[in-house]
């Protein structure tokens, strides 16, 4: 059994259930006087450029996408959709049955863990709240490091964070991004998490051609990763 010094997750379709994006989010278009298809296809072509920060801050982002979706919203509009948006995005994210003791028993073999997601600003505001947040020793998140996956900078973010070596890291992911040929290309070793509900899961770049190991639940990963060993 290879001895890892962590364990590195994506977050959204691998910490959590596959994601859907649930009726909140119709609710703030229409309050911002837009479709609200015409919001998720803005959202959906841009959400790589979103990830990267690119926009500035919350609220100038959501400006730009309300725009590009054909409305003009008002300063005060705005300002009550950035929390409504942090809310939506909430409500969509259930967390696995077995991310918790995952992590935990992860901390207990004396591994480190981290988060690697691309994401938008409502994953920053909201994760702190979640109960996984305390079993994280490092999260590194696209929008604010301006990388996405597989770009090798936000791995290597992450390790220099941990204060490990690529190579003595585990990834664990769905498969989003390109994030497992990522991880393997800077050394880490990539496992995907094949779980049944992922077939309906709400992802962008799905990374087909990866032909690593694969798990069908989060639990199966403590078979791949050995106690760190107590050095006196």
């Amino acid at each position: 059994m290879p001895a890892y010094q962590a364990v590195l997750f994506d977050f959204f379709g691998t910490l959590t259930r596959s994601v859907k994006r649930g009726p909140q989010h119709a609710e703030i278009a229409r309050a911002l006087g837009c479709d609200p298809e015409a919001v998720l296809r803005v959202l959906d072509r841009t959400f790589e450029v979103r990830a990267r920060g690119q926009f500035g801050s919350a609220e100038a982002t959501l400006r730009w996408v309300t725009e590009q979706a054909g409305g003009r919203p008002r300063q005060s509009q705005l300002r009550a959709a950035v929390p409504a948006r942090v809310d939506a995005l909430k409500a969509d994210t259930r967390l696995r049955a077995d991310a918790q003791s995952v992590l935990s028993e992860l901390k207990h073999r004396g591994l480190r863990t981290a988060l690697i997601s691309d994401c938008t600003h409502e994953l920053p505001a909201f994760l702190p709240s979640m109960p996984i947040a305390p079993l994280l020793d490092v999260s590194v998140f696209s929008v604010e490091v301006g990388r996405c996956k597989p770009d090798p900078e936000i791995y290597l973010e992450a390790c220099w964070r941990l204060r490990v070596a690529p190579e003595d890291c585990l990834y664990v992911g769905d498969g989003g991004s390109h994030e497992l040929t990522g991880a393997t290309a800077v050394g880490m070793t990539a496992v995907r998490l094949s779980a049944p509900d992922l077939a309906d899961h709400l992802v962008f770049n799905r990374d087909d051609d990866f032909a690593g190991r694969s798990v069908t639940s989060l639990t199966d990963i403590l078979k791949l990763v050995a106690p760190v060993p107590a050095y006196s």
